[in-house]
């Protein structure tokens, strides 16, 4: 198979394109074109033909700019939804809609955009990463995704990783306040380590330029643009957590000396599903990426590790549905126990 392209993954540009497409036609279309991109990955991730992606390329500037652009589009959205939110004609039901369809791209584009600039060399990149985020009031992100889940994941320490068993519906209450807790343990022990003060934690400033956002929104632009940003932002905390309960569900790395044993390929479920690839930036090569953790998104492979039974989107669902999710996963968590 020919490695991938910049022009495969610029195709992601069409979802934050479509959504503001749909909204200036109604609110309600904006939510509806989200839901229908969704059902249709699931139903592309079952389609053979579909179920492999390029393979790695060699990395380049032009991938970087895929996701640099993203921020633009993802601005320009929420401006547009801001707008379209404040017009009295729009029922609060309507801005719902609009907040599900926004926070879809916020969700499953931003914020998988945002943890692959975070990852980046170039404090540029990751001043972006901060600030996508930001927009959707998760800052503290920053801090717990790179200082602590990418050292704990597949762990019973760390709040991102489901334990087997356990629904999604009880994982979301436990890493929300888990990662919160987790991060500004992490931000406080760095600042003592560098022997800085709070006035130095990118952190305390980004938590404060959210909170300060909230206001001027609610003082400048009403209710209504305030319960738009919210809405967006909390399905898209609630994508990108469903995404890390469906990650290293049910996977453990051994003890050794008290410490885990190093992060191997057995330690994250992988998909390689070419539709959902492309919109979301190769993140379903998930144990290539714990394992390599500064490796590019072109240049990651699929690796022949755990095997969800469908792609991200499919999983959506399943794992909205715990009879469902456990049904599929049992087989493979045993599959897996007999393997190691």
């Amino acid at each position: 198979m020919q490695p991938a392209t910049p022009a495969f993954f610029a195709a992601a540009w069409l979802l934050p394109l479509g959504v503001g497409a749909a909204a200036l036609v109604t609110p309600w279309a904006a939510w509806g074109l989200m839901l229908g991109v969704q059902i249709a990955l699931a139903l592309l991730e079952r389609v053979p033909a579909l179920q492999a992606s390029p393979a790695a390329a060699p990395a380049a500037p032009a991938f970087r700019w895929v996701l640099r652009a993203h921020v633009l589009w993802q601005a320009a959205l929420l401006a547009l939804g801001l707008a379209i939110a404040t017009d009295p004609a729009h029922s609060t039901a309507a801005i719902l809609a609009l907040g599900l369809g926004v926070g879809g791209v916020a969700g499953s584009q931003g914020i998988t955009f945002a943890h692959e600039l975070g990852h980046a060399r170039s404090r540029g990149d990751r001043a972006l990463a901060w600030l996508l985020m930001g927009s959707v009031l998760y800052a503290h992100f920053m801090v717990e995704h790179y200082r602590g889940h990418h050292a704990r994941a597949a762990t019973r320490a760390d709040p991102a990783s489901a334990r087997a068993g356990e629904s999604l519906w009880r994982f979301l209450p436990r890493t929300l306040a888990g990662s919160l807790a987790s991060a500004w343990r992490l931000e406080r022990q760095q600042l003592r380590q560098r022997r800085r003060g709070w006035r130095r934690s990118p952190l305390l400033w980004a938590t404060l330029a959210q909170a300060l956002g909230l206001a001027a929104l609610a003082a400048w632009l009403g209710p209504r643009a305030l319960l738009f940003w919210g809405v967006q932002a909390v399905y898209a905390v609630f994508l990108l957590e469903a995404i890390n309960y469906i990650e290293h569900y049910g996977l453990q790395r051994a003890e050794r000396g008290g410490r885990p044993e190093p992060f191997g390929l057995q330690h994250a479920w992988n998909a390689d599903h070419r539709a959902t690839n492309a919109l979301i930036a190769n993140l379903q090569r998930h144990s290539d990426h714990h394992m390599h953790a500064w490796k590019p998104y072109e240049t990651l492979e699929p690796l022949p590790g755990p095997q969800l039974p469908t792609g991200y989107a499919g999983c959506l669902f399943l794992a909205s549905v715990p009879p469902l999710w456990f049904r599929a996963m049992a087989p493979r968590l045993q599959q897996q126990a007999v393997i190691l």
